[in-house]
């Protein structure tokens, strides 16, 4: 593969080389250490899981492992495939999955999303192709969790060189293997010539050239330009744009599992005196002062959708018949004044990607009398000071790493962890209840409960689903699917 001086790869369909553009850099590839949606991509690419879940047709499937089964209601036993290789050439076996499930379920060892890993206790070897993983309570959703965010490492490598080993030098047994890292901007992968039979189907393009290129203008301007060949995430009215260009490039948009949502320091977390996010008014306030429909109709399009819970509808307990907060800016006024703001107040406003969306996010709340101290920040960087709750209001997403079960974002979010903002014993053990009972109806009934306080109290205020516009050139042969993972084991070129 030739590179230039200013890293743009010199290459097409003919070099077998597809050439695809991150708008957010990621601070680690390692996907332990990481929390970004670029990261989820490169997780899928570069490892595998012991479980895999067809995206179209949910059924799962074995992956690392051929078989499972729960021989009690905390013990989950794996039969593990043979004969697969790790990138560097190790042997993947029962001490692999040993190590890596003991490494991650360990706290103090700074997973970043914790809600992925700390259901597991640990994991013990039967023999070199058995595992049995021990959860710490009767997680129903394990199997989800194991098709999804656990990937298995290499022990001696990961052991030797860590996270910021991993992250430099990752090494999986995935279907691309990594060539070249150059921290936040450029990945290079290539095609594993010895990927095992996975579910997830052989890589057919050689290789893919990822550059971090934050301006959406610049990516079209190179998808133009011939020196990209595929972009996603792309704004919805420059899309539509792209979409009447002829046959140039192929316009798809799809749904996502991501929702979109403004969350309060209804906890008082933060340094912010008088606090008026404590105050059940101003909160529901702010659900009145936003016009959900007209974000959707004017700026996302496509397949979005209005949501109400912290939770995508599709999700297993997602319960969507909760309090709504229809938009009344009259009625977000007089709920201000009644809670001691007649003139409305000042605030810091968050946020990290969607400057448009957080900008009319901005003027919705400025037209009730909530003024705004705008910040747009790294990912990374206000994900660090929602841990430690210090930000008063901050428009977010989630896309709960596609996870089909409302455990990914709802139990995330509200079980009194470093990103609680709320806070809220009552929702906490609705929610423990819902995580670890193995009854689905009675998971559906406390989710429900959790999900129908959390609207009542007006604790955040879930604002809509996001859909993604993918564009490729017309060389690549690419059909999204609706969990907003860019597979490049589905891609061919045409």
């Amino acid at each position: 593969m030739s590179v230039s001086a200013t890293g743009v790869a010199l290459a097409d369909k003919a070099n077998d080389t597809l050439r695809v553009a991150y708008t957010k850099e990621l601070e680690n590839v390692d996907s332990y250490f990481n929390s970004s949606r670029e990261g989820v991509v490169l997780q899928r690419a570069i490892w595998d899981g012991l479980i895999y879940r067809d995206p179209i047709t949910n059924e799962y499937k074995g992956n690392l492992a051929t078989e499972w089964k729960w021989i009690d209601d905390k013990t989950l036993e794996l039969k593990l495939r043979e004969g697969v290789t790790f990138h560097n050439g190790d042997a993947f076996d029962a001490d692999d999955v040993v190590a890596t499930v003991n490494f991650v379920a360990k706290e103090e060892n700074g997973v970043k999303t914790q809600r992925n890993v700390n259901w597991m206790e640990s994991a013990e070897k039967v023999d070199d192709f058995t595992v049995r993983i021990k959860t710490k309570n009767v997680f129903p959703a394990a199997i989800e969790f194991l098709s999804g965010p656990v990937s298995m490492y290499p022990s001696d490598y990961y052991a030797e060189v860590g996270p910021s080993g991993m992250g430099l030098k990752p090494v999986g047994t995935g279907p691309y293997k990594v060539v070249e890292v150059v921290p936040g901007q450029h990945f290079v992968l290539e095609k594993n010539e010895n990927y095992h039979d996975s579910p997830k189907g052989q890589p057919s393009i050689g290789t893919i050239d990822i550059r971090t290129i934050p301006d959406v203008n610049t990516q079209i301007a190179e998808l133009f330009s011939g020196s990209l060949d595929l972009i996603w995430q792309v704004p919805a009215d420059q899309a539509e744009k792209l979409s009447e260009m002829g046959d140039q490039f192929v316009v798809t948009n799809e749904s996502t599992m991501r929702v979109g949502y403004l969350a309060m320091d209804a906890a008082g977390r933060s340094s912010m005196d008088p606090n008026p996010f404590k105050d059940l008014k101003v909160r529901q306030a702010i659900n009145h002062a936003i016009d959900r429909n007209a974000l959707v109709d004017n700026l996302l399009k496509g397949k979005s959708k209005v949501v109400w819970t912290p939770c995508f509808p599709s999700q297993f307990g997602c319960d969507q018949n909760v309090t709504e907060y229809p938009y009344d800016p009259e009625k977000a006024k007089a709920l201000l004044a009644e809670a001691g703001y007649p003139d409305g107040f000042e605030t810091e406003f968050y946020a990290y990607r969607d400057r448009d969306y957080a900008e009319a996010i901005t003027s919705f709340l400025n037209a009730v009398g909530i003024k705004t101290d705008f910040k747009m920040l790294q990912y990374s960087a206000l994900r660090e000071l929602n841990m430690k709750g210090e930000v008063p209001l901050t428009f977010q997403t989630w896309g709960s790493y596609s996870i089909n079960d409302a455990s990914a974002m709802v139990s995330q979010f509200f079980k009194h962890g470093s990103l609680d903002s709320t806070r809220d014993d009552q929702v906490l053990e609705w929610l423990d209840v819902a995580d670890q009972s193995n009854d689905p109806e009675k998971r559906k009934e406390f989710y429900s409960k959790a999900l129908n306080r959390i609207a009542e109290q007006a604790y955040w205020a879930p604002m809509f689903s996001y859909n993604t516009n993918y564009v490729t050139n017309k060389d690549v042969d690419y059909t999204p699917t609706a969990d907003e993972v860019l597979r490049f084991t589905n891609m061919s070129w045409k």
